[in-house]
């Protein structure tokens, strides 16, 4: 959960993230309209609830073991580009052929947002791969 509140930061006012989505506290997408605001407590009770589902739809597509690192590096790219994008990767397609190595090359390719690449998605697709090879 440290990548997602690290790279998402927390914003307690819904904006426009860099993809044009309505966002809210650490980076909810869920039913998020222009105009809301949320407490502190409801942005850090949300991160929870999603963390948790997040990783149970990322547990459900890997069909290989994981360390703790190699989970918390993928439901953090899970988190931030869907579920759905990991599940047609390349990324997973090769961790689910075993190759973690190569996996973990593809996490540098997905660092645009709208066609332009974005320095903070670069930075978190640094760490997600630096997390995913961490012993």
């Amino acid at each position: 959960m440290g990548l997602i509140k690290q790279f998402e930061g927390c914003k307690l006012s819904a904006y426009l993230c860099p993809a044009g989505i309505p966002t809210i506290g650490y980076g909810r997408t869920t039913g998020v309209k222009l105009g809301q605001t949320i407490t502190q407590t409801q942005a850090d009770a949300w991160v929870v609830d999603e963390y948790d589902a997040f990783e149970a739809r990322v547990r459900r597509i890997v069909t290989v073991p994981l360390s703790a690192n190699q989970l918390g590096a993928l439901v953090s790219f899970a988190y931030n580009l869907g579920v759905g994008a990991l599940a047609s990767s390349t990324l997973l397609r090769l961790l689910n052929a075993g190759d973690y190595k190569g996996a973990a090359a593809q996490f540098a390719r997905w660092n645009k947002a709208g066609g332009r690449v974005l320095t903070g998605l670069t930075k978190r697709r640094a760490a997600e791969a630096a997390l995913f090879v961490k012993p």
